[in-house]
């Protein structure tokens, strides 16, 4: 009856005549999306597919669009002024500021949150990384730069360039530390950035983010440095981080994270100390390569960029993360010949495999 030329659209004003004289039980935030969504276009309607989208808690890349080009301002307060929430919501709230650009966004990120499933992910790889330390710590009874001790690159997980045919290593040197003091900066990073990202984007963006870092930092060193052993997860902490600042600094005037300047000061300056640490001159044990570190932060700039900006669309559907694929894929290809190939041809001194 309110559409009878079947075209998908009524006009707003009658949609909300319709809610207000039916009482249908919408939700207040959905329905100030609906709207808002409806103000986005040049007719002022609401599409009949749209609102299916939002009733069962999807939202196309269509939808994100349309919010996008069209009147960002909702009918209620932003999120900041909602009142009476419990503590987890105030957390999720507070994730949502920290993480995503646009009030949109962040509400709908605040009414959709489920906590299933749970930011598993980085919290399973910090905790890992604890046990695999307190084993080698226990065992070796030593707790600060374990590598110099002889037991611990005898480990089936360091990366070693005479055990690189063991391709298992370029992922699991990750699980090894220098020392505590390297354990603690990495574990605190993952879980203070790398939790809240993983709630908001999802364990399987996150994880191949993280592990992408990773997997660069090990191939970049096996190219760079042929004859350097590597250990610990900086790749990719320093992927998570760099995507997450690089995200902050693109949307400066947008995030609304408090104390973001003091946060952002705090952070370089933890990722410089790390990184001046990995080029201490005179160390005779194995340190963590700065070409780890660089190969990490340039994952996390190029291809976490892009999927920290498409929150809740496809990746698929953009250009620009099929190039980044690409190219991360020919830099995978090149790096396994090289290693194949480039060790015997180059007669690179290879120190004996522990």
């Amino acid at each position: 009856q309110l559409d009878p030329e079947n075209t998908g659209f009524i006009g707003v004003e009658t949609f909300a005549s319709l809610v207000h004289s039916h009482e249908l039980p919408l939700d207040p935030a959905k329905l100030d999306m609906l709207v808002a969504l409806a103000q986005g276009n040049d007719e002022g309607q609401v599409c009949y597919q749209e609102l299916v989208d939002l009733i069962s808690s999807k939202r196309s890349s269509s939808f994100k669009r349309a919010i996008a080009n069209g009147q960002r301002a909702l009918p209620r307060d932003v999120l900041l002024d909602e009142t009476g929430l419990g503590f987890y919501k105030r957390f999720v709230r507070y994730v949502a500021y920290e993480i995503l650009p646009c009030e949109m966004d962040r509400r709908w990120y605040f009414y959709q949150h489920r906590t299933c499933p749970p930011p598993v992910f980085m919290a399973a790889v910090t905790l890992i990384q604890i046990i695999v330390f307190l084993c080698y710590g226990a065992r070796l009874n030593k707790w600060v730069l374990q590598t110099y001790h002889p037991e611990y690159m005898k480990s089936p997980l360091v990366y070693h360039p005479g055990h690189r045919a063991r391709a298992w290593r370029f992922l699991t040197y990750m699980f090894m530390h220098v020392g505590l003091e390297q354990l603690g900066f990495n574990a605190l990073l993952q879980l203070m950035i790398g939790v809240p990202l993983e709630m908001v984007h999802g364990i399987l963006r996150i994880s191949f983010l993280y592990l992408a870092g990773v997997l660069a930092g090990s191939l970049t060193v096996s190219i760079t440095d042929m004859r350097a052993p590597l250990v610990g997860g900086s790749g990719g902490v320093y992927a998570l981080c760099s995507a997450h600042l690089a995200n902050v600094v693109m949307n400066w005037a947008g995030m609304r994270c408090p104390y973001k300047l003091l946060r952002m000061v705090l952070a370089l300056v933890c990722s410089e100390y790390l990184g001046g640490h990995a080029l201490q001159p005179g160390a005779s044990g194995p340190q963590p390569s700065f070409m780890a570190h660089l190969a990490g932060a340039i994952v996390g700039i190029s291809m976490g960029l892009t999927i920290l900006r498409s929150y809740e669309e496809s990746l698929q559907d953009q250009c620009g993360w099929w190039v980044l694929l690409l190219s991360y894929g020919t830099f995978l290809l090149f790096a396994v010949f090289w290693n194949i190939f480039a060790y015997d041809l180059l007669g690179a001194q290879i120190p004996p495999p522990p």
